[in-house]
């Protein structure tokens, strides 16, 4: 990024000297966080937008928020960091709108039991958070003996009744993202990849990738108008799958379910039947450190919960974690596109408990990748929550200058890398 006199931005002015023009490391890295917040923000807004749900004033902050980073219009710190705080505000809106707008057209969310693997015949992978891709896939298919199986992030689809009572969804197969050259290749139909996420195919399967609208990848397909004919086509056209094992899997703990349990859940905690719930997910990638999080969930006490959503979840779900009063230990409350229901339990909690978000038996620990995972960490932080632990390595977009402000107004923290000894912290031991 580029400004009018300076040749490098973040280096200083080439004629009057560093911080002169404004163009300091905090505020070009108030400016990024402010343009990768409103990437993930745009991201959630479009898929509400495609339920039916907008909010002019989602649209005017967009086009004021963007004003704000143009060269040479605010050089600010104190301003520059309220616009991320408003973002925050304001992308909670927003993923409210695309909660309201997936129960609205698919239904009241429930726990259900989802199959893992393939049945013999026809099928078509589809991965990636559109949901309405999703059911009209499902119509498109109907009457043929093609079946859809989930990839990825759109696992939690079984939970809405609307899609589940699909005859030709069929269930779910893969993990999170970074895996899927490998899982592509080895589902021999064809994969419809419906927004970000997703990687450079190689030749061994880019032939069968699909693509929609804003998502495309070199080799692949892109289709604009939702006509999935040529999808189906390939599907038949391809070998068709085996019959594998299969493994079943819960997901669907939307907010609605758990918040139902309330008044149960309230009165474990204060019994002490409850130690405490561990928001334990977000975005996930390949690189060393993310173990951090399959071991610091396999340290949690029986005694407690584990809400996971995001393709972080990908890093825990394998471990059996056993049930405690009667509900299973690991809550699958869905994709990062359902980050508002557990911000959604955890207000309500501490309402039930008379107490700020920052006084429950609550812990954050939180992978961070990508732009929406921005968008939702700054929503916490307008919220006021505090103590949340991001890693496995500090942003590379948020200055030394801005970290320790968010460190010293919020507790944000790092992992350390050891999670028994943050574990050992967030219990007080």
């Amino acid at each position: 990024m580029f400004c009018n006199q300076c040749e490098q931005f973040g280096r200083g002015c080439a004629t009057t000297g560093p911080g002169v023009c404004g163009k300091d490391p905090d505020i070009q890295s108030l400016q990024e966080i402010i343009l990768y917040g409103l990437k993930g923000m745009a991201a959630y807004a479009h898929h509400a937008r495609r339920l039916g749900m907008v909010d002019e004033n989602v649209n005017a902050f967009v086009e004021e928020a963007l004003f704000s980073t143009l060269t040479n219009v605010n050089f600010d710190a104190g301003a520059l960091f309220q616009y991320a705080m408003d973002l925050g505000k304001m992308n909670l809106r927003v993923m409210q709108m695309l909660d309201q707008g997936h129960v609205r057209r698919f239904g009241q969310p429930s726990p259900v039991e989802v199959s893992e693997g393939t049945q013999a015949g026809p099928g078509i992978l589809i991965t990636g958070h559109d949901l309405v891709d999703l059911a009209d896939l499902l119509d498109q298919c109907k009457g043929t003996d093609v079946l859809v199986y989930t990839h990825g992030e759109m696992l939690p689809a079984h939970m809405y009744p609307n899609l589940r009572k699909h005859p030709n969804l069929a269930g779910h197969f893969g993990g999170a993202w970074q895996n899927q050259r490998r899982e592509f290749a080895d589902f021999s139909g064809p994969t419809l990849a419906t927004t970000n996420c997703i990687v450079i195919p190689p030749k061994s399967y880019a032939d069968r990738l699909f693509t929609t609208r804003a998502t495309a990848a070199p080799g692949a397909t892109r289709i604009l108008d939702n006509d999935f004919a040529a999808v189906i086509a390939k599907a038949k056209a391809c070998a068709p799958l085996p019959a594998s094992s299969i493994k079943k899997s819960t997901v669907g703990f939307h907010h609605s379910a758990i918040l139902a349990l309330a008044p149960i859940i309230v009165d474990a905690v204060k019994s002490g039947k409850i130690s405490r719930f561990f928001v334990i997910g977000g975005c996930d990638g390949a690189e060393v450190g993310r173990n951090y999080f399959t071991d610091y969930a396999k340290l949690t006490p029986p005694d407690s919960f584990i809400l996971t959503l995001g393709c972080g979840k990908y890093r825990i779900r394998e471990h059996e974690y056993g049930t405690h009063l009667g509900l299973p230990r690991l809550l699958d409350m869905g994709q990062c596109n359902d980050a508002y229901g557990a911000i959604q339990v955890a207000v309500a909690l501490a309402g039930a408990f008379g107490c700020s978000v920052n006084d429950l038996p609550l812990t954050l620990v939180v992978s961070w990748f990508e732009q929406k995972a921005v968008a939702v960490l700054l929503t916490l932080l307008s919220l006021g929550v505090k103590k949340i632990a991001i890693g496995p390595n500090p942003p590379a977009f948020v200055s030394p200058g801005v970290f320790k402000v968010l460190q010293d107004k919020f507790d944000l923290r790092l992992t350390s890398g050891d999670p028994a000894k943050d574990l050992a912290a967030a219990m007080g031991k």
